[in-house]
């Protein structure tokens, strides 16, 4: 079999805060998958020794590398790392995705044969076909109303606005500014839809099946919640200093009029 050129990989980024009892795991399910996938685990310092379990592997498997932040940094500048590293290495895809094991690898490779066609693809629970097993009454909460808050910026076509399970086109990611985002954690997905939206980047959504962690504690906190609120609020300001901007000139070139 000819060997694979970067364009033809996809590399997968796995944040990681004390996921030592799911890492090897989630690593193994990627690799197995498919033969197009890299793996990078961005790790935040985690003092139960996740990045020591990902060194081991790393050693072993050109396919798997490791990075050490010397603090909690969070989620969204993980990714902004992450697409970095693609970007400039050539990578044609990049996927986000937990490394709790909640996210199924199969659905990946399904969602590679949209790449094509589409800039952002977003692993979704919320259209036929998705669904969710093992939340609780909280988690079911908080998530739709998350969404429905989301959909004022995104728009009602999108469904998922906070799966965290996404595939991006490299090229799609270069047109953005990715240090002018400005939410470090969950939120970070609203705001680089919203971004998304506003460069006219072709969406679309794949039913996946979401389950719950197992192993480990989830970092959905309060202060997440707080955290997604205040990025609402900061999109609020930009749509509206858009819209005035609209009022006073011609749109700029390659963006959407906005609600």
């Amino acid at each position: 079999m000819p060997e694979l050129s970067n364009a033809q990989r996809c590399l997968v980024i796995l944040p990681t805060y004390n996921e030592r009892a799911n890492i090897a795991r989630a690593i193994e399910a990627v690799l197995t998958s498919d033969e197009r996938f890299e793996v990078l685990v961005v790790d935040d310092s985690s003092p139960d020794g996740t990045a020591a379990a990902v060194r081991e592997l790393e050693a072993n498997n050109p396919r798997v590398r490791l990075t050490e932040r010397a603090k909690k940094l969070g989620l969204g500048s993980a990714y902004v790392l992450g697409f970095e590293t693609a970007a400039r290495e050539g990578f044609g895809a990049v996927c986000t995705m937990d490394a709790d094991l909640s996210h199924d690898p199969r659905h990946l490779v399904e969602m590679l044969k949209l790449q094509g066609d589409y800039d952002v693809i977003i692993g979704s629970r919320y259209v036929a076909g998705g669904r969710t097993e093992g939340f609780n009454v909280w988690r079911k909460l908080n998530s739709a109303v998350a969404n429905v808050l989301a959909r004022r910026f995104i728009g009602d076509d999108v469904r998922d606005c906070t799966s965290g399970y996404r595939l991006y086109s490299t090229p799609f990611l270069e047109r953005l500014d990715l240090r002018a985002l400005e939410a470090s954690g969950y939120s970070m997905l609203v705001e680089l839809l919203y971004e998304a939206r506003r460069s006219r980047a072709r969406v679309t959504e794949h039913p996946i099946v979401f389950r719950n962690r197992v192993a480990g504690k989830s970092k959905v906190s309060y202060l997440e919640v707080i955290g997604s609120m205040r990025t609402l609020f900061s999109l609020k300001v930009r749509q509206l200093k858009a819209r005035s901007a609209q009022r006073n000139a011609r749109p700029a070139e390659g963006t959407l009029p906005l609600r």
